[in-house]
């Protein structure tokens, strides 16, 4: 594996600094790679824009900031705007399908593109907070740059012991989202 940049991109309260977490403590713990994570809050935290970074490779990593990620998570449409134009050219591009929203030739430079509904799926499982965990699980799948064992067992370790039920199923269900 080479240098390889993640950057997930919402809005505070959504859970995206967890779920860069969840990945990079996987992908250092237990994958046995090099993992660096990094978080940014927009100046209104909660409902503003927010992101986290992880940078991956198999020699220590340099420089702990994702510059032109090669793989781009987005869910929310404040993300799209502000994140997405640092994504690189031909890089691998995930959204969350309900909210974010965008012109085909906004994204004609995409590698790979991929959608999931998934504060819909957490809304479904009975409780909308679960919908980072759900794309955790999307990304291990459609990325492979965390295997699924080393992310669910991250995702069991770090979240509270009466939420880990609902969880493993979140989670489960992003991994297994078949695109239609």
């Amino acid at each position: 594996m080479t240098r390889t940049e993640l950057q997930i991109g919402g809005f505070g309260g959504q859970g995206v600094i967890l779920a860069g977490l969840v990945i990079a403590r996987a992908l250092s713990l237990y994958d046995e790679k090099q993992a660096v994570f990094t978080q940014a809050y927009g100046p209104e935290a909660r409902g503003g824009a927010s992101s986290s970074g992880v940078v991956v490779d198999d020699v220590k990593v340099d420089y702990p900031y994702p510059l032109n990620p090669d793989i781009m998570v987005i869910m929310s449409q404040e993300a799209f705007t502000t994140y997405f134009p640092k994504l690189k050219k031909g890089g691998l591009l995930i959204v969350e399908r309900d909210l974010v929203k965008f012109d085909e030739k906004d994204i004609k430079d995409v590698g790979e593109f991929h959608s999931i509904p998934a504060t819909k799926i957490a809304e479904e499982l009975g409780n909308r907070i679960v919908g980072n965990i759900v794309m955790v699980g999307f990304i291990t799948k459609v990325t492979g740059i965390v295997s699924k064992k080393s992310a669910k067992k991250s995702v069991l370790e770090m979240v509270p012991a009466k939420v880990k039920e609902l969880n493993e199923k979140a989670f489960e269900m992003g991994y297994n989202y078949e695109e239609g």
